[in-house]
């Protein structure tokens, strides 16, 4: 047993590790969100109101969580969401966090706001990994950007719209604390010009599968489709950006419906156990992004506790799936969950009712 394995033998241990290990700031843009945090919180509470409905009496002896995405055969149908400033958690930063997911088998999204370069990151390991953008230029930036990508070995490109104005993230404002990376930040007000034309013309351009991030309407999922994405991933910037927002398993069933198909749909937003990841697949995603979890993994042994956190929830989403009375992912459908009443008030760690961090408003 290496020592992550030691040391980490449940989820909460992992966030109980990073809360000693970071500062107040960085521990606030770890778990923070936007204004009321309400849209964090929902993000929980959508989750917890899904219960599951299991069979029994089926031989579950052999379960296999993994799935094919992206013509990649992955452990579990999950990702390292995109997040910014990695080398605030560790100095190894996306390089490091790119091993650890492909130690783990999963799919890695890469930010732009991340260091190192995205060719570093491609080389760093041979796992899926998707390079995810915020836009501070024209068609012809973004154009480089994609060329980039294409050229090391990306899988596919994302591209975040939910960031057309920056949000007022009170923990940071009420403690005068301006993050590094955004000290520099020029360009913003291309990411407010973006529109779906934008979009169409990557899709003429560009031979690499595009994802669409930030998408919280069927509406615009269908919008989406018909421009002609590969991918539509719902998301509300893990509460980040606009306060009030719906949770976003909420969400997810009305943009799985607008899909109907046309593209594969990923989901992230207050996911943190196995079954958490299980439910979400129930609801139609074909892909699960986890973010504050395995940075928390990150945060608290770098490579080695992103892996980990990987590991613990494989075993999370083993146990659900044959409790269920299921064998694979492919067997998983709706008629496996029913709404339920939340059992605990929701926050964004209230998934974790033993993590008990002293003096800590989470």
């Amino acid at each position: 047993m290496d020592q992550a394995q030691n040391d980490f033998q449940v989820l909460h241990e992992l966030f109980k590790a990073a809360r000693a290990r970071l500062d107040d700031n960085i521990w606030d843009y770890l778990i923070g969100g936007t204004e009321t945090e309400t849209t964090v919180k929902r993000n929980r509470l959508a989750l917890d109101s899904v219960g599951f409905r299991p069979r029994v009496l089926r031989d579950v002896s052999a379960v296999d969580c993994s799935v094919t995405f992206l013509g990649h055969k992955l452990s579990l149908p999950v990702a390292l969401a995109p997040i910014g400033s990695l080398e605030s958690f560790d100095p190894d930063a996306g390089a490091a966090a790119a091993r650890g997911a492909a130690r783990a088998g999963v799919v890695s999204f890469h930010s732009s706001v991340s260091q190192p370069s995205m060719e570093e990151i491609g080389t760093a390991a041979d796992n899926p990994k998707i390079f995810q953008l915020y836009v501070r230029g024209d068609d012809d930036w973004i154009g480089d950007y994609a060329k980039r990508a294409i050229d090391a070995g990306y899988a596919a490109f994302c591209i975040t719209v939910d960031t057309a104005l920056y949000s007022r993230r009170e923990r940071d404002i009420a403690k005068r604390f301006v993050k590094p990376w955004r000290r520099e930040m020029t360009g913003l007000d291309y990411q407010a010009a973006l529109n779906w034309d934008n979009m169409k013309r990557f899709k003429d351009r560009h031979d690499i599968p595009l994802i669409v991030k930030g998408i919280a309407t069927a509406e615009d999922a269908a919008t989406a489709c018909e421009v002609g994405v590969d991918g539509v991933y719902v998301s509300n910037h893990g509460g980040r950006q606009l306060d009030h927002g719906r949770g976003a398993l909420d969400v997810l069933p009305e943009v799985v419906d607008a899909v109907a198909g046309r593209a594969f749909v990923v989901v992230d937003g207050g996911f943190m156990r196995g079954s958490d990841v299980v439910k979400g697949i129930a609801l139609g995603a074909d892909l699960v992004g986890l973010g504050r979890l395995p940075i928390a993994g990150f945060a608290a042994a770098g490579e080695a506790g992103l892996t980990r956190a990987f590991e613990l929830l494989a075993a999370e989403v083993h146990a659900a799936l044959g409790l269920l009375g299921l064998t694979s992912f492919a067997e998983l459908d709706k008629t496996y969950i029913h709404p339920a009443p939340p059992a605990d008030r929701p926050h964004v760690l209230s998934a974790f009712p033993l993590l008990n961090i002293p003096d800590c408003d989470y």
